[in-house]
């Protein structure tokens, strides 16, 4: 869970800016991750957390600033003193290297477990197929779903089913793991298996940057913790400074608010 025996830095955002119209989103927003680290992004709605992790991956465009991961500028390359957008397969192929968990599950219904779970190394990394059925099942025991290889989706419950996305996701060798308020769209007695599916994780030196609402995950698994109000970085350091200790009154109030 920890990075302390490494400097390497393996997200480094930059003084990003991103509007939607007139709304501004994010303003000016910088931080980095280094290897092996869990960041913890918290705030209330529309704070621009979830903006600020689709940023990551290029999701969305940036109006300023920028963001690299693992030393590559994502999205954008330089030309003529200024950045210009990369083609779209250029981005797909930066992307590989990142996984992502949504908070609705995002599965194929059409397709099993296993078929979810093998298509992108196939038909994205060309991974043998066997090869491929081979990880997915390590996956699936992995996440406590060893069983549920030939399930469809809609046999499973929301938390199979986000555990099944977890499972996919990895299935790529992402470098960086990124989950948009996982547990959130599961009824209460599904969260712990899929954040102890987080912790796990955590525990193999796995980047991950996560938006949640789960104050105890924040402060068990993170190495950081994020406060983030108004399209801005409130508050930011260590678990135990943030969230025992809160130096600004907006996380004051907010964490009285979901404690």
């Amino acid at each position: 869970m920890s990075a302390e025996n490494t400097n390497d830095v393996l997200v480094d955002v930059r003084g990003i800016r991103k509007a939607f119209g007139s709304l501004r989103v994010l303003d000016d927003i910088t931080l980095s991750v280094r290897r092996g680290e869990v960041l913890c992004l918290l705030g209330p709605s529309g704070s621009g957390k979830s903006t600020l992790l689709r940023c990551v991956n290029h999701l969305e465009r940036l109006d300023g600033g920028s963001i690299y991961v693992d030393g590559e500028l994502m999205g954008y390359r330089p030309h003529r003193g200024s950045l210009r957008e990369m083609k779209a397969a250029e981005i797909a192929k930066q992307r590989r290297h990142i996984g992502m968990v949504f908070q609705r599950f995002n599965l194929f219904p059409h397709l099993s477990v296993l078929e979810n779970i093998t298509e992108a190394p196939i038909g994205v990394r060309r991974t043998p197929r066997q090869e491929a059925r081979v990880t997915a099942l390590e996956l699936l025991d992995r996440v406590g779903l060893a069983d549920k290889a030939s399930s469809y989706p809609a046999q499973l419950s929301g938390g199979q089913q986000q555990r099944v996305a977890i499972a996919r996701a990895l299935a790529m060798s992402p470098k960086l793991m990124l989950f948009d308020e996982p547990t959130s769209a599961l009824d209460p007695e599904l969260v712990g298996d899929v954040l102890g599916v987080m912790r796990d994780l955590a525990r193999t030196g796995m980047t991950m940057i996560v938006v949640t609402h789960e104050i105890g995950f924040a402060r068990e698994v993170g190495d950081q913790v994020v406060f983030m109000d108004g399209g801005v970085v409130v508050e930011s350091g260590a678990p135990r400074d943030v969230l025992e200790n809160p130096r600004n009154q907006r996380t004051r109030a907010f964490l009285h608010s979901v404690l």
